[in-house]
């Protein structure tokens, strides 16, 4: 089993341990099993419907061949070309109503793939920097991290529901009141831990070969810094109504979480530029002085 196929196994299993948990939690043994068919179904509803169930949840809309906006059609012209280089699919593109600049990917598999970007992010940055987002959220495609993905958005919403539900019937479930407000509370937190311990490194990975994919890490480097500054002011109303959703963007849309901490769904975005400025300088060292040539790497 490669590293990523371990990973997202560990994922997959985490977060139906804990499903499993809470239903034994609110019913014993036989909630337990419950939950268990419970997670099944829902890991096989996601498997089916993960890109057009995330995408209705965002309201993105498709970009077809007769779309009138100059700046949406040479983006979706860009994911088509970022696509072949990849040597991947070419997915279907949406865009998404939002001033908040951002991206993410969906779909089970690489010829089910879709991937959406807010008109902010399209608004807001040049050309090579929205390429380099999209060769980031290629990326995540070509490692089959979208399935992962939203099967974990799928199940970290569950969690978080089954928690509240048992806060109704704290009296009737085997922790009684106390221990279902306490199950409400943290069950939520158990689910962000397993969750945001591979998100981080998924997104690492998708930088790194999202870059080699577009071949100008500064692009790439130049699109988070700006996404991160403006992202931490502006609201995502979507990403709000769907917080389980937010690892799977570019940029965590909820918040301005600054670290690598446990609760982080994504790496500090200043470490994610650090790596993809030694990409850069690795792959094209700049000569210092008035005379230093300006090349791709800037």
């Amino acid at each position: 089993m490669t590293a990523n196929g371990l990973r997202t196994f560990l994922l997959l299993a985490g977060m139906t341990a804990l499903f499993m948990a809470i239903g034994y939690v609110l019913g014993g043994a036989a909630g337990a099993m419950i939950a268990l068919v419970i997670a099944g179904g829902m890991n096989l509803f996601a498997w089916w419907n993960s890109a057009d169930m995330v995408l209705r949840m965002h309201g993105a809309r498709e970009i077809g061949p007769d779309e009138r906006h100059p700046q949406l059609r040479q983006y979706a012209a860009d994911v088509e070309h970022l696509a072949r280089r990849a040597g991947l699919p070419v997915p279907r593109v949406f865009v998404i109503e939002s001033d908040q600049p951002n991206a993410f990917a969906t779909g089970r598999d690489p010829g089910h793939a879709a991937v959406a970007a807010t008109t902010g992010l399209i608004a807001r940055l040049d050309r090579e920097e929205v390429q380099g987002v999209m060769a980031h959220e290629l990326a995540h495609v070509k490692n089959r991290d979208t399935l992962t993905m939203t099967v974990t958005a799928t199940l970290a919403g569950a969690i978080g529901m089954l928690a509240n539900f048992a806060l109704f019937f704290g009296g009737n479930n085997r922790a009684g009141l106390i221990g279902s407000i306490a199950l409400m509370i943290f069950a939520p937190m158990a689910a962000m831990l397993v969750q945001s311990a591979i998100s981080r490194a998924r997104e690492y990975e998708a930088d790194r070969i999202g870059a080699e994919i577009m071949g100008k890490p500064m692009a790439l480097a130049s699109a988070l810094e700006k996404i991160e500054r403006t992202a931490r002011r502006t609201i995502n109303d979507s990403a709000e109504r769907n917080p389980a959703t937010a690892h799977m963007f570019i940029i965590n849309p909820l918040n301005g979480q600054r670290m690598d901490n446990l609760f982080s769904t994504h790496p500090d975005t200043a470490n994610r530029i650090a790596r993809l400025r030694e990409m850069a300088g690795a792959a094209a060292p700049v000569r210092s002085g008035p005379w230093a040539p300006r090349g791709p790497w800037g």
